[in-house]
C-alpha cells in the first residue's frame, strides 16, 4: 500500500465541503472595484435576530434579580445620573459580570470556530483538544505550589494555555498543524493534563484543594471590573486579527492544494489562526476558570443557523456570547438563591448537546 501525503489527505477530508460549498449572498463593490464584500440575506437575517436576543438578554440580566430595576434607572445608572444603590448594583455588581460573560463566551466560540474549520472536525474545539486543560494546570501550579494571588492565576492560566500549544506545535513539528491528527494528539494531551490536574489537587491542602476546585467548575461570581477590562482588551486585539484571516481559513477549509493555487500560504495562515485561538480560549480560561462545551456548540449552532460556507466567525462569536449570557442569567435566576456555577450549567447542556452531536455523528457514518 503506497503512503499518504499529508496535502493528499487533507485534500480528501476536504472534498466533500468543497462539494457542497455554494457561493451565494450580494456582493458589494466600491466604485473602482479595489473593495468588495458579499452579504448573504440569510446570515444578515439570523446576525440581526442573534444581536436583538442578546439584547434582550442584557436588558433581563441588568433590570431583574433580588433588587429589580426600571429599564430608566439602569440607563441614569450607566451615564452616572443614578441614585446611590443603583449605580451600585449596576456599575459594581451585574454590569462586569455580564460584559465579562458576553466577551468570555464571544472568545470560546470564536476560538473553537476556528479550530473546527482548521480540523475539519465538530470535535475541533479547545475543550477537547486539550488548551482548556493546560490553562487548568497553569492555574493550579499558581494556586498549590505558588500560592499566587487572583491576577496571579489568571496569568498562570494564560501561560499554560499557551505552553501546550507551543508543546503540540512542537510534537506535530515537520507533519503540519493537520485536522484529524491534531484531533488526536490533543485528547491524549488533554488525558494526560487532567491526570496531571489530579495529582496537583491530591498534594494540596484542604483549602488549597477547595479554591483549587472551585476554579476548575468555571463561574463568573465575584468577577468585576478588572475581568471584564482584560477579556475586552484580549478581545478587542484578537477578534480583528481572526475577522481579518478569515478568508484565507475559507481557502484553507478547501484543501491544501486550492488553496496554495490561490495564493495562500498554508502552513503560515494555519500557525497564525492557531495561536489566535489558543491565546482566545487561554484569556477566557484565565477569566473565569473552564467554561466547558460553548467553544463546541456555539460555533456548530451558528454554522447551522446561517447556512454558511464559511467558518462565520462573527455569527459564532454572537452565538457564544448570548449562549454564556443567558446560560448565566438562567443559573441565577431558576436557582437563586443557590448559586450555581455557569460552567455547571453549560457542563450539563453541552453534555446533552455532545452526546446528541455523537448519535448523529454515528448515523450518518452508517449511512
Amino acid at each position: 500500500m503506497s503512503p499518504v501525503s499529508p496535502v493528499r489527505e487533507t485534500d480528501a477530508s476536504a472534498r466533500t465541503t468543497r462539494e457542497a460549498r455554494v457561493i451565494s449572498g450580494l456582493v458589494l463593490r466600491t466604485r473602482k472595484g479595489g473593495l468588495s464584500v458579499r452579504v448573504q440575506g440569510r446570515t444578515l437575517a439570523v446576525t440581526t435576530v442573534m444581536v436583538a436576543l442578546l439584547v434582550v438578554v442584557m436588558v433581563v440580566t441588568l433590570t431583574s434579580g433580588d433588587y429589580e430595576l426600571s429599564v430608566g434607572e439602569v440607563l441614569q445608572a450607566v451615564v452616572g445620573n443614578g441614585s446611590g444603590g443603583a449605580d451600585f448594583i449596576v456599575n459594581t455588581l451585574r454590569m462586569p459580570r455580564m460584559l465579562t460573560a458576553m466577551c468570555v463566551g464571544a472568545a470560546l466560540a470564536v476560538s473553537g470556530a476556528i479550530l473546527q474549520s482548521l480540523t475539519g472536525n465538530a470535535l475541533g474545539s479547545p475543550d477537547i483538544i486539550g488548551f482548556t486543560n493546560g490553562s487548568a494546570v497553569g492555574a493550579l501550579v499558581v494556586i498549590i505550589v505558588l500560592h499566587g494571588s487572583m491576577t496571579q492565576i489568571a496569568v498562570g492560566a494564560l501561560i499554560g494555555g499557551l505552553a501546550i500549544a507551543v508543546a503540540m506545535y512542537l510534537l506535530m513539528l515537520g507533519r503540519g498543524l493537520q485536522g484529524f491528527r491534531l484531533v488526536v494528539v490533543g485528547i491524549g494531551v488533554s488525558a494526560l493534563l487532567l491526570a496531571v490536574n489530579s495529582y496537583l489537587i491530591t498534594r494540596a491542602t484542604w483549602q488549597e484543594a477547595l479554591e483549587a476546585q472551585a476554579w476548575l467548575i468555571g463561574s463568573l461570581s465575584n468577577r468585576g471590573w478588572p475581568h471584564a477590562n482584560a477579556i475586552l482588551v484580549a478581545l478587542a486585539v484578537l477578534l480583528p486579527l481572526a475577522l481579518a484571516l478569515s478568508r484565507r481559513l475559507s481557502m484553507v477549509e478547501m484543501g491544501d492544494t486550492t488553496a496554495m493555487a490561490l495564493g495562500v500560504g498554508v502552513a503560515r495562515t494555519r500557525t497564525a489562526l492557531l495561536v489566535i485561538s489558543v491565546a482566545l480560549a487561554a484569556f477566557a480560561t484565565a477569566v473565569t476558570g473552564p467554561i466547558w462545551f460553548v467553544a463546541l456548540a456555539a460555533p456548530q449552532l451558528a454554522r447551522k443557523l446561517t447556512g454558511a460556507s464559511g467558518p462565520a466567525l462573527l455569527p459564532a462569536a454572537l452565538m457564544g456570547a448570548l449562549l454564556l449570557t443567558a446560560s448565566d442569567l438562567l443559573a441565577q435566576r431558576l436557582f437563586a438563591p443557590a448559586l450555581l456555577p455557569v460552567g455547571t450549567a453549560t457542563g450539563v447542556i453541552g453534555g446533552l448537546y455532545l452526546i446528541w452531536l455523537l448519535v448523529t455523528e454515528s448515523r450518518k457514518s452508517r449511512v
